[in-house]
């Protein structure tokens, strides 16, 4: 009798602080659609959480309920989000990433359809919760197979197109929403998500192969599964990178929230003015995210987040001191926080790369809840801008300053940079 052999063994058996054998990665056309798939995967739900925002008020008339309502819709899609994600990534490490996407993805456009045909606000708020879980895979799983399929240098640059993915999506999604209710009605947003859910399904079949195989899988069951979650939030450097991640997102959608009443209402501008100004706020993202990228393979990644977060507060306090002692100036605010969204390009790409690296062990897991509270803290920051006043920019600019202060923190007492985690040389501590 031929006994299992020892990698099937160490397969079925592997815990959260061993890591799983080298992958190989793919290269030329098949790594470049492999990853133009996954960042379109990532797309998704930003492009579902804003893409229907234009139609609120027509909403609320054709619905007959009130805007809070509508905006309840939101809310239900983020819970989803990361409901989603804290459940399908750590299944993920014991099912095999695949068959989880396809069924994400079929059930993204299953829920779009049911949110187009909504007779009233409560079959559309469940639907909306549904189709945030079923969003969930999308992200979740696009992290973890990048973390399957490349390591070393390539890795870091990766998250940084899927972070850049993520910068942009946000600013196009309500202009490609106005465009559709420029000629049809609200329905017609979801329609088309459903539309783009199809093309995403059918990408996933013919581009994303399995990347993790049964041998590398862990044994044991969905309890063993969940253990490695576990595992991982008791280990110190791994959520020092996540609560890193987590607290600049809550300062990054502390922004989203609150801008345009900034802008629009203290500031005077038009709507089309702020356009412009969230769009340049969010180039300034975008560099970050390119400069990440080109230093990534001759810098050490927990050097370039450092400079980042440092980057992040240096615009957040900028912002609050020019508040407190000059006043309210356009050029000031926008100028801060064009610095802050420079500063969150660089972490968004870097705290991921790091944190995939450090819970390699366990991608689905670590990927799950990367996203999941970066997601959770940034959907409780949203409202609290608009909960301490309206008649300054100091409620989001001190949130904004808190946040990146709390992940500052999280980088000195619990990541500790200076160790070096998860670079891709290895030389960091274990």
């Amino acid at each position: 009798m031929v006994s299992p052999s020892p990698t099937r063994r160490a397969g079925a058996h592997r815990t959260a602080d061993a890591a799983p054998t080298a992958p190989v990665p793919p290269s030329g056309r098949a790594a470049g659609a492999l990853v133009a798939v996954l960042a379109a995967l990532t797309a998704v739900a930003p492009l579902a959480t804003d893409m229907y925002v234009p139609g609120f008020p027509a909403m609320g008339d054709a619905l007959g309920v009130s805007t809070s309502a509508v905006q309840l819709t939101m809310t239900a899609f983020l819970a989803g989000l990361v409901v989603g994600q804290l459940l399908i990534g750590p299944l993920s490490d014991g099912l095999g990433r695949r068959r989880l996407l396809i069924c994400g993805s079929a059930g993204f456009v299953l829920f779009s359809i049911l949110c187009t045909v909504a007779p009233n606000v409560t079959v559309l708020t469940g639907a909306r919760f549904l189709q945030g879980v079923a969003g969930a895979a999308g992200m979740v799983l696009a992290r973890a197979v990048l973390t399957d399929r490349f390591q070393g240098a390539d890795l870091p640059r990766y998250f940084a197109v899927l972070s850049q993915i993520m910068g942009v999506a946000p600013i196009a999604a309500p202009v490609l929403g106005g465009a559709i209710l420029g000629v049809s009605t609200w329905r017609a947003v979801f329609a088309v998500l459903a539309v783009l859910g199809v093309l995403l399904l059918l990408a996933v079949v013919r581009a994303v192969p399995e990347s993790l195989p049964p041998e590398h899988r862990r044994g044991g069951g969905f309890a063993s599964t969940f253990r490695a979650m576990g595992s991982l939030l008791g280990r110190r450097a791994f959520m020092g990178y996540v609560l890193v991640v987590a607290f600049v997102s809550a300062a990054l959608f502390a922004y989203i929230s609150g801008s345009s009443f900034v802008f629009e209402s203290l500031h005077g501008v038009s709507a089309t003015t702020y356009s412009l100004i969230f769009a340049t706020n969010a180039v300034g993202m975008l560099l970050g995210g390119a400069v990440f990228s080109r230093l990534a393979r001759r810098r050490r990644l927990n050097t370039l987040l450092t400079a980042g977060v440092g980057v992040c507060l240096l615009g957040a306090l900028a912002q609050v001191l020019l508040v407190v002692t000059v006043g309210e100036t356009l050029a000031g605010t926008w100028i801060t926080l064009f610095v802050t969204a420079g500063g969150i390009g660089v972490v968004f790409p870097g705290g991921m790369s790091i944190g995939q690296a450090v819970g390699r062990a366990a991608p689905g897991a670590a990927s799950a809840l990367l996203g999941g509270l970066q997601f959770l803290l940034g959907a409780l920051a949203s409202p609290l801008v608009g909960l301490f006043g309206e008649d300054s920019s100091l409620p989001m600019a001190l949130i904004m300053l808190i946040a990146v202060a709390a992940a500052a923190l999280a980088l000195a007492v619990l990541a500790r940079p200076w160790q070096g985690h998860g670079e891709p040389d290895g030389s960091g501590s274990p």
